[in-house]
């Protein structure tokens, strides 16, 4: 296929946007299953304690009620099958607020909302783990090993020896996910086997954790979800409330929909956790680091433990020969925390990128050559050579479309009238791997068209999978893209990897290139002609007249990919105004520039980038959920109380790639983005206020009360 028709690198509109503007795209509550009932949870009132009493009389002789399932019904469940956050009704026993206790089934919502709230219940309280500010204190070393302490060096002593010190304490909150569709399931069963149309990220991670918890084999469970409307990490693992879609529609005997509030899914599906960070440098007059400690404190379960890994970047980013990453967790009676939207990185990197801009202030230098200065040239948390990385190329190219140089080094002067202005900026990384994907590749052949239907259990998020895909497709087989069929969502395609932690993209897109290639060897193997150039599968399928054809692959990341470190790397860039006299904050303008490989799409990369910065925004400056350490529940618990940014929130946002080919990781070339687009975001805001302000606020978020 010539250049110019090639699909791969340019901003092609998404395939399924139609489907979405006019309301056809089917999410998880949207297919119209005949004879539905609906479910709801009803939750605990205290966060410690025991269930002595649960009566259910009312609610189940209210108008339209089918069955209520609590602990004292409910089927015996596999609590290790890989089900998050415990809440299965399988005992009476109470570790959170909140805590699922029980599932109203009804002909309607609203009769099962109504005898939801006719239910009375009796506890045994006991007293709660949930003060994380006391409990901090008395934090132990985590359990599982992949959070061990990382020591290189001698970091204390050489801290204790450094010519410039610094020693800071960064606070990051609770955050939420809130995807725009909350949770929600809709469970029908075939015989013995279930079809659960649900919101998932990884379609058979899913189906496995749904199989396991109740007692059945995979291929008893089809997990059914070709769009989801955001999910952040939330849905990446499965809840509660998926289980209990499917015993609720087991139980009444016909299909069920359960869909979780708004409300609701503050204590029900995960988490960010708080974190309190404490980072220490060490460094020569000139500003090379010599010293690194950064140790975190956090939170998790009381039964189950999940930590954020906030030392990720402080291991990578900058070359110091004497570090010391470590973790303490205080186990509390709370949600389990989960992955979320850069989970590590994005928190971690608040604390240490803040830090290198204290550090950099002290020294009387520019923060960005202070970067530089520190740039390693291999991994020095393993000594991997990099596959490539782009940090100082995305620093020195930001700075120029940025205007870096019109930036006033000394805080508090550039002001215009009642607003202070500030710049900042902080960089950011993500690991870029490939994992495991399945893909089939289907071609037909009709007149002298010949059209591909791709299959894959893939999910989109919203994130443009379904697009990207179609361009793979096309450029590999040599066909126009209007001619692929995309069908993915499915767990009863081939089996592919999730939409988490920067895979995605990677290991979907690389599977179908490969079943591309396959494909046209195959056709190739099977034409008795001979070519001077390679032919596509579509000149093949011509020439030989060939009806249908199908081949199937089970692509893998490169061997060698293991002998290297790969990452995605940013550099981002926050302008910032700040009115003297009421401490608002106005991030006016923000630029990130990003490293990521190979761009599929231009334009659905961008949206990934300037949608991780608008939750960098929101992290840095509104979004925080309370917990009240007197009840262990949230005292936000919607919209109007947890602010995420809106519109007028958010000034001009831009981004910008560098061109970078790294095949080590994968084939193509391909890094993931939709991690690393919030990674430093908020410590380039907070650095732009301290820039405009001369206030250093350390603890997120950066609301007007700590600045005036």
């Amino acid at each position: 296929m010539e250049e110019k028709n090639k699909s791969i690198g340019k901003a092609v509109n998404r395939i399924d946007g139609i489907l979405k503007i006019t309301g056809k795209a089917t999410y998880a509550t949207d297919y119209p299953i005949k004879n539905m009932a609906f479910a709801v949870i009803f939750k605990s009132t205290i966060a410690s304690g025991t269930i002595v009493n649960l009566d259910t009389t009312s609610a189940e002789q209210a108008n339209g009620v089918l069955a209520v399932i609590t602990h004292k019904n409910a089927p015996r469940l596999n609590e290790k099958g890989g089900i998050r956050g415990g809440a299965l009704l399988q005992s009476p026993e109470i570790l959170f607020y909140g805590q699922h206790i029980g599932v109203v089934v009804a002909e309607t919502f609203e009769q099962a909302r109504h005898a939801a709230h006719l239910i009375k219940v009796d506890y045994q309280k006991k007293e709660g783990k949930t003060d994380f500010e006391k409990l901090a204190t008395s934090a132990g070393a985590p359990r599982g090993k992949e959070l061990a302490d990382l020591i290189r060096g001698d970091a204390l002593g050489m801290l204790d020896t450094s010519a410039v010190k610094l020693e800071e304490v960064y606070e990051t909150p609770i955050e939420h996910h809130h995807p725009m569709e909350p949770h929600s399931t809709i469970a029908v069963w075939e015989g013995d086997k279930v079809v659960l149309y649900n919101g998932s990220q990884i379609i058979n991670g899913a189906q496995a954790a749904a199989a396991e918890t109740l007692n059945l084999k995979p291929e008893q469970v089809r997990i059914v979800s070709p769009f989801i409307g955001g999910g952040f990490g939330s849905k990446g693992g499965q809840w509660a409330n998926l289980i209990l879609t499917a015993v609720a529609a087991k139980v009444v005997s016909r299909p069920v929909k359960l869909a979780l509030t708004r409300q609701q899914m503050f204590n029900s599906v995960g988490l960010r956790q708080q974190n309190i960070q404490r980072i220490s440098l060490g460094a020569s007059k000139d500003g090379k680091l010599i010293s690194l400690v950064h140790e975190t404190t956090t939170q998790t379960a009381i039964d189950s433990e999940f930590l954020e890994p906030c030392g990720d970047c402080s291991k990578v980013m900058y070359e110091v020969p004497n570090a010391l990453i470590s973790y303490k967790v205080a186990p509390m009676h709370m949600m389990l925390p989960t992955y979320t939207r850069g989970p590590g990185k994005s928190t971690g990197s608040f604390a240490l990128e803040s830090a290198m801009d204290e550090l950099a202030y002290k020294l009387q230098m520019d923060p960005i050559e202070l970067r530089i200065k520190n740039e390693p040239q291999k991994d020095p948390s393993n000594g991997k050579p990099w596959s490539s990385r782009k940090t100082v190329e995305c620093l020195r190219e930001g700075a120029k479309a940025f205007g870096w140089a019109n930036r006033k080094v000394v805080p508090g002067s550039n002001r215009v009238g009642d607003d202070l202005i500030g710049y900042g900026v902080a960089c950011g990384t993500y690991p870029a791997r490939q994992r495991d994907s399945s893909a089939v590749i289907k071609l037909t052949k009709s007149g002298e068209n010949v059209f591909a239907i791709v299959e894959i259990a893939a999910s989109d998020l919203g994130t443009g999978t379904n697009t990207i895909l179609a361009q793979t497709a096309a450029d590999g087989l040599g066909i126009p893209l209007v001619h692929v069929t995309v069908k993915l969502g499915d767990s009863d395609l081939p089996p592919a990897a999730g939409s988490v932690g920067s895979v995605g993209a990677a290991s979907f897109a690389n599977a179908v290139n490969d079943a591309c290639t396959k494909i046209t060897d195959e056709l190739l193997a099977r034409s008795a002609k001979q070519f001077f150039i390679r032919p596509t599968a579509y000149q093949l399928i011509v020439s030989e007249n060939i009806k249908n054809y199908q081949t199937r692959v089970d692509a893998k990341a490169p061997k060698e990919a293991e002998q290297y470190s790969a990452h995605s790397f940013n550099a981002n860039f926050a302008e910032v105004r700040v009115n003297a006299l009421t401490g608002m904050v106005k991030v006016t303008r923000f630029l990130a520039v990003t490293g990521a490989g190979k761009i599929l799409n231009p334009k659905t990369a961008r949206s990934q980038i300037i949608g991780g910065n608008v939750w960098g925004i929101g992290m840095a400056l509104s979004e925080e959920s309370v917990m009240d350490p007197r009840w262990g529940n949230f005292a936000t618990r919607s919209f109007g109380d947890y602010h995420v940014p809106a519109n007028l929130d958010v000034g001009k946002l831009d981004a910008i790639f560098i061109n970078e080919e790294d095949k080590i990781p994968n084939k193509m070339g391909v890094k993931g983005i939709g991690e690393v687009g919030i990674v430093g975001v908020a410590a380039a805001i907070a650095n732009a206020i301290f820039n405009a302000t001369g206030k250093r606020i350390r603890k997120l978020p950066i609301t007007p009360d700590k600045l005036i």
